[in-house]
């Protein structure tokens, strides 16, 4: 039972891990979040992103959801309007697994193919993307709310969608900003 126990939290920490969006947020203190009721979105930040234009969309109808669900009217004269923009990278992770079956681990005083086991070595490589929401105060032209999220991302085009929705609602969790 203690075996299927440690097993269960392992796998439930390792798909767990996967599906995290780190967030982050900062707003403007003077800015009144409760006068903004409608948004458009904001074409020349958004056509700067460096991105697909697939990925755009994708984007795109993820915040226009999460904005429509907050009570939000898209709208052609805003009170809001909304940017994004986009960072990739990628990570290199290399695990080195040297478990020797002489008399220590590793390769220890010298390398012998009779005395040492097997040498699991693997690199695994993450595309990591970071997007940033910008809401622009439309009749001052200031930023008044950014928020971040930093996820890795899938190469399958059946889980994008599925994937920017996730992003995309965990960084407006965060909006309107809780003022205290």
């Amino acid at each position: 039972m203690k075996y299927f126990s440690l097993l269960s939290l392992i796998l439930i920490i390792t798909f767990s891990s996967c599906t995290t969006v780190r967030v982050a947020s900062d707003y403007d203190k003077q800015a009144s979040f409760d006068t903004y009721k409608s948004y458009a979105f904001f074409k020349p930040g958004i056509d700067k992103a460096e991105i697909s234009d697939l990925d755009k969309k994708r984007i795109l109808r993820a915040i226009e959801s999460d904005m429509t669900a907050k009570g939000f009217i898209k709208s052609e004269n805003p009170d809001m309007l909304v940017s994004i923009f986009t960072k990739t990278r990628e990570n290199v992770n290399v695990y080195q697994n040297n478990w020797g079956w002489g008399p220590g681990w590793g390769y220890g005083w010298g390398w012998n193919p009779w005395f040492w086991g097997p040498n699991y070595n693997s690199v695994s490589r993450v595309t990591e993307g970071t997007l940033y929401i910008d809401l622009i105060d439309a009749s001052k032209k200031e930023l008044v709310w950014q928020g971040m999220g930093t996820s890795a991302l899938t190469n399958k085009v059946e889980k994008k969608q599925e994937k920017m929705n996730e992003i995309v609602g965990a960084i407006l969790k965060k909006y309107p900003p809780e003022i205290k």
